[in-house]
């Protein structure tokens, strides 16, 4: 894909929210706090817009964002476009990160990609059909991911305290951030961070998945879980004529070495062609192109567009 002069691409997630303004006169990455789930999405959106034009100075006619957890609600292009009064952008693109990381980690090819951080989600790209998978929330989804990791760890943890299960490692390390393990579970209740806190535990997981049998059995279902949203995306948008399907696996989780395996394995399992490929780049390169995005892609349908 060409890229049209003068475009900024943002790739918004809550951690951060990163920029590139691309136009003739070069091109400037930049990287903002994330997004405010309490605030309004489309005013944030606008406010680094003009952040990011103000520092560069630079033409901008086109605004291309891929946004980690868009909603139906937040896709109104019109709308920031609206907020966008009195700059040069004269056409605004939105989409949900899962297809901007599509586009940057396996652009034009049909396959699938997982994300897999504190959350998951899964989307596929055949010839003429996209399907998502996952991606709905630690509270109802997000199988395989880094809080479903350390959520199995902390539960274990508690069985193992309880003498419900056999022993793990994994409870010293529970025990270096609650010493009475009874008190935890009203810890986390009342903690803001505590979805980030028994995420973090897949960190634990994956340092002990070669010495301790429960890290090990819970590494083996995390990757189970992950393959299986991997195939099952495929197999919606597979057609007789495909050739081989590209799939690529991003995000902390894969990390572990020992998940990436069992993954790789479960893949491999399959009756599917599937080549586990490197992304070629990140959702930041993928919010580029969705400025040039053609017409008759199957992702398109899934991209609002203004001007």
């Amino acid at each position: 894909m060409s890229t049209p002069e003068g475009v900024l691409a943002i790739d918004a997630g809550q951690t951060g929210i990163k920029t590139r303004v691309r136009w003739a006169g070069g091109e400037v990455d930049e990287v903002f706090p994330g997004i405010r789930t309490s605030e309004p999405l489309l005013p944030q959106l606008a406010a680094v817009t003009r952040a990011a034009l103000a520092h560069t100075g630079a033409p901008v006619s086109v605004v291309a964002a891929g946004v980690s957890g868009l909603t139906s609600a937040g896709t109104d292009a019109a709308a920031l476009q609206e907020l966008l009064a009195g700059t040069e952008v004269a056409r605004t693109i939105l989409a949900h990160d899962s297809t901007t990381s599509f586009l940057g980690a396996l652009g034009d090819s049909r396959g699938a990609v997982v994300a897999a951080g504190t959350g998951v989600v899964t989307l596929a790209v055949g010839a003429d059909a996209v399907a998502r998978v996952d991606g709905w929330g630690y509270l109802i989804g997000d199988a395989g991911s880094g809080y479903w990791i350390g959520r199995e760890a902390l539960d274990a943890v508690m069985r193992d305290y309880d003498g419900r299960a056999r022993p793990t490692a994994l409870r010293t390390i529970a025990e270096q951030h609650w010493p009475d393990l009874s008190e935890a579970y009203i810890s986390l209740q009342t903690a803001d961070d505590r979805v980030a806190t028994i995420a973090a535990f897949a960190r634990h997981v994956a340092e002990l998945s070669a010495v301790d049998g429960v890290a090990r059995d819970i590494t083996a279902r995390a990757a189970a879980h992950l393959a299986h949203s991997v195939t099952t995306a495929l197999r919606r948008v597979h057609r007789d004529d495909d050739p081989v399907l590209r799939v690529c696996a991003l995000g902390g989780v894969f990390r572990s070495g020992a998940l990436r395996a069992a993954f790789a394995e479960r893949l491999a399992a399959t009756d599917l062609a599937i080549d586990l490929v490197d992304a070629a780049g990140e959702g930041l390169d993928g919010a580029v192109a969705l400025a040039d995005l053609p017409a008759q892609h199957p992702l398109a349908a899934a991209v609002a567009v203004a001007g």
